[in-house]
């Protein structure tokens, strides 16, 4: 399916009654072991607001060619990982061919929220090591229009691994085989590793926390973000 199609039937899905868009979305993926709420509570709250997501991102940045998206946050506990999660679940959901790569190799949970093996090796391991590929690190059996890298083992040298040459070929490799590759981050106000992510990817997300995030840290991380080159498309308060 090419991207053009898929966005057509995305904006036909998002458009359609709510029975049918349902109907469409769990037939396929009713046994994925994935914890998010566009595979187990499809009918809930937050899961219209991720197809929300999912709709203004098609139009706005989908559209125009741009097939990569950062998601970060300045601190913490900001929901980042459920945002890079749930969104890549329904853009695949919607047809568009989506890499989920787990980035946040100081604390990385995709691996675990969406059940991959614990023989899989994960970022980390490939940065580390000529020897693994890249089709060893990436799981497409989860569901159609899916892949996903987890972060593997936390490395002690989390900053240097992603300031690589081997993280810029994966990162170019993902962009030419898939309409969207999104990156899970670690926050900024923990190191710097979410910049370097967002600068290859050349486009970010921010997420902030309800009741949690402070305004000035959100400005200064858009700063830090647009200084690194990387054009920040939207912010998202996050209050699940």
């Amino acid at each position: 399916m090419s991207m053009k199609t898929a966005l057509q039937e995305m904006e036909q899905q998002d458009t359609a009654p709510a029975r049918s868009l349902d109907r469409q979305e769990l037939s396929p993926i009713a046994t994925a072991p994935i914890e998010s709420v566009m595979v187990n509570d499809p009918h809930s709250i937050e899961a219209e607001a991720i197809r929300a997501l999912r709709t203004r991102l098609a139009a706005q940045h989908l559209r125009e060619g741009r097939r990569s998206l950062a998601v970060c946050a300045a601190a913490a506990e900001s929901g980042c990982t459920y945002i890079a999660v749930n969104l890549a679940v329904a853009m695949a959901q919607a047809g568009v061919r989506t890499a989920l790569v787990d980035a946040n190799l100081r604390d990385p949970m995709i691996a675990d929220l969406c059940g991959l093996p614990l023989s899989m090796p994960g970022l980390s391991d490939y940065l580390s090591s000529d020897s693994i590929a890249m089709a060893d690190v990436v799981d497409t059996e989860l569901m159609p229009n899916l892949a996903v890298i987890g972060g593997g083992e936390a490395p002690s040298n989390p900053q240097e691994l992603l300031s690589g040459a081997r993280f810029r070929g994966l990162v170019d490799q993902l962009l030419r085989e898939y309409d969207l590759t999104i990156f899970d981050t670690a926050p900024a106000k923990i190191c710097s590793d979410g910049l370097r992510v967002a600068t290859l990817a050349g486009f970010s997300l921010i997420v902030s926390r309800k009741h949690r995030t402070y305004f000035e840290d959100l400005k200064t991380l858009s700063k830090q973000l647009r200084a690194d080159r990387s054009v920040v498309v939207g912010s998202i308060l996050n209050s699940f």
